[in-house]
């Protein structure tokens, strides 16, 4: 890798091909990163995680090493970390490095759905004037080649594992893409479930009756009140925005609990409920899901505002 410095926003595809090629670009990333007194935060996964901290030796002690599969469990908790650390790391504007891989074999389809709105959205979200350079490594071999090719759309350069060379993105998408996502209609559950329609009234006995279907799903009584007081406050986040009324649907799928509100209220701001902290008005639900729920997904368009959200079974936080 040819490394050099940066006063802008980098966003980058690695495009590895083994655990080698991985660490053959990540390693002297991070260490030239450190050298240079640089902030660096690296987010991966797994056996990934501990061989580049290994493969980094005592630089590994000047790197804020997270764990992805932790993290970005629910990638919408993803960009509120990089903004923090970029908040806490630079406060006067100073160079810093992430390397970042929400995407990973194993994730089921709602899951990259999620991190594929999540790259995108990292275009948006960082402002372009910030001194980030962000790396998110795809393996392209173990993940399916239109997960490939929507990193893509959402990385303005990419880097080949097995060169080390830079090129630039030809379906790079933009902000273009970002709303493309966003107003995409999410995949249907697979039978048919009747929407069940509430209003003001209905709101009310929200909280005890989705705490009710969640222990009779088998959720933990921590987790199905705290679901609970989701739904009720994403049903009051509808009734604010959607007329006075909105729908609630909910089903098993992929092992977890999935809630679904809509509403005919439109949103326009695609990174809607990815704050560092909670905004005070604009469907706080949202926020409040994002920081107890195992997956949120939310979509909007002419037709209406979508917010999915997901609780693993089993699971016990």
């Amino acid at each position: 890798m040819t490394a050099s410095v940066h006063s802008s926003y980098r966003h980058e595809a690695l495009l590895y091909r083994d655990l080698s090629g991985f660490l053959a670009q990540v390693v002297p990333f991070v260490i030239e990163g450190v050298a240079r007194d640089q902030p660096v935060m690296v987010a991966v996964t797994g056996a990934r995680l501990a061989a580049l901290e290994e493969a980094l030796g005592n630089a590994a002690d000047y790197v804020t090493m997270v764990d992805m599969a932790e993290l970005g469990r629910n990638p919408a908790r993803i960009i509120p970390r990089w903004l923090s650390f970029v908040e806490k790391s630079a406060p006067s504007g100073g160079a810093i490095r992430g390397v970042g891989e929400p995407v990973w074999a194993g994730r089921t389809a709602a899951e990259i759905a999620e991190c594929q709105l999540h790259e995108a959205l990292l275009n948006m979200a960082v402002a372009v004037d910030t001194p980030m350079w962000l790396i998110c490594p795809y393996d392209v071999v173990a993940l399916d080649d239109m997960v490939v090719a929507e990193a893509r759309r959402s990385h303005p350069l990419l880097v080949d594992s097995g060169t080390g060379t830079y090129s630039g993105s030809t379906d790079y998408g933009g902000a273009w893409h970002v709303q493309e996502l966003f107003a995409a209609a999410l995949a249907g559950p697979g039978e048919h479930i009747r929407p069940i329609g509430f209003d003001t009234i209905d709101v009310r006995v929200m909280k005890p009756w989705i705490t009710a279907v969640a222990r009779g799903a088998g959720v933990t009584l921590d987790r199905a009140e705290q679901l609970g007081a989701v739904l009720a406050a994403l049903a009051a986040d509808s009734l604010r925005h959607g007329a006075g009324h909105g729908t609630l649907r909910h089903w098993i799928e992929d092992s977890s609990l999935v809630c679904e509100v809509w509403d005919t209220g439109v949103v326009t701001d695609p990174l809607i409920g990815r704050d560092i902290s909670p905004p005070p008005t604009n469907r706080p639900g949202l926020w409040q899901a994002n920081q107890t729920c195992d997956l949120v997904q939310v979509r909007s368009n002419a037709s209406g505002t979508t917010v999915r959200v997901h609780i693993r079974l089993g699971a016990t936080n």
